[in-house]
């Protein structure tokens, strides 16, 4: 049977914009929502909201094998392109399309190198499996990014926000994030789900069996993903009423980055794979893990540290809004690639 996108999934961009249009009617038919929204709060930490993030990003770490991990560094030709494109080419490229295209405004700027940081370790597998790629490959590369995001991305928001710009002379880009703030928001916002997704594998696997948890568990708590994205996106578009007419500007200028983005990416890592000869399936799992981003990741850990209602956490918002049509476009290249250069 031919893999096909599942509904929610298929219309994840339309999903998001009636959230982003009911947010904005709530706010403005009920002024006193952001009010109420902020007095949920202890001390700088909304409780709604930080649980809506938290579960937005425990189904896929719950869904992650990290059993396979030993078996990453068997194929080390195959890892070693896989972290190159995904912890050095990926972000400098996004960091790049930042400069060039949102250099002025250094608010954006931020979160797309935000997005740029954060690899996927969620949508990936169903791209990889519509364009017909190996899934265990696939797996693996999740698991290996997920680690690598829990003990690496602080430090590379660091880097890439806070000396990359002013080694290179941005004068422009006045943002300046500390170190703590970074560490505390990722040990909150992917350290406790990473945990419970752990734990939540291994305890249910040791007690119901593999076969339960996979066809069982994952199916029942995937669509929650979605509900908390689209939650957040309610509150966060709730407390934007005022500047609607700005929101379509904003979203074309942060569009434009992220469309060249996925496809420079995704043509990038598969002609260097095509080079290396590296057979199609592997290809296209790396590819697509290269390609694909953690949108989750990024917009929880911009409302962490800039607010819910900043332009970080809003560019955060635009990513998975683009991501979707591209990378079924993607998908199809990939398809046709497959039917020229590997039949």
């Amino acid at each position: 049977m031919k893999p096909r996108l599942k509904f929610h999934d298929n219309y994840l961009t339309l999903w998001i914009f009636l959230a982003m249009g009911t947010g904005i009617g709530l706010g403005r038919i009920f002024p006193a929502i952001p009010d109420m929204i902020n007095s949920l709060s202890v001390g700088t930490t909304n409780i709604p909201l930080a649980a809506g993030l938290i579960l937005m990003m425990y189904p896929p770490l719950a869904k992650v094998d990290y059993s396979l991990l030993p078996l990453v560094f068997k194929d080390k030709k195959v890892i070693g392109i896989s972290l190159f494109l995904n912890w050095i080419i990926g972000p400098v490229l996004m960091f790049i399309l930042a400069i060039l295209f949102l250099r002025d405004e250094p608010d954006y700027m931020t979160g797309l190198i935000l997005i740029g940081l954060a690899r996927c370790i969620a949508m990936v597998i169903v791209w990889n499996d519509l364009a017909g790629g190996n899934r265990e490959y696939a797996t693996l590369l999740v698991a290996l990014n997920s680690i690598f995001q829990v003990f690496t991305y602080s430090f590379m928001i660091w880097l890439f926000t806070t000396i990359l710009p002013h080694q290179l002379g941005l004068t422009s880009f006045n943002v300046s994030i500390s170190m703590k703030d970074i560490i505390e928001s990722v040990l909150v916002y992917l350290g406790i789900p990473f945990l419970a997704g752990f734990f939540t594998r291994y305890f249910l696997i040791k007690s119901k069996g593999t076969a339960w948890y996979n066809t069982k568990f994952i199916p029942q708590i995937s669509p929650v993903t979605l509900f908390a994205l689209l939650f957040t996106i309610v509150l966060m578009f709730s407390l934007k009423g005022s500047k609607i007419l700005e929101l379509p500007i904003v979203v074309v200028k942060v569009a434009i980055p992220l469309i060249i983005y996925f496809v420079l990416m995704f043509f990038v890592s598969f002609l260097i794979n095509k080079s290396l000869k590296i057979p199609y399936d592997k290809n296209a799992s790396i590819s697509f893990t290269a390609t694909g981003n953690n949108f989750e990741l990024a917009i929880a850990v911009a409302i962490s540290v800039f607010g819910l209602h900043s332009p970080q956490a809003f560019v955060g918002v635009i990513g998975p809004l683009v991501e979707v049509p591209v990378l079924i476009l993607l998908v199809r290249a990939s398809l046709y690639m497959k039917k020229r250069w590997y039949s």
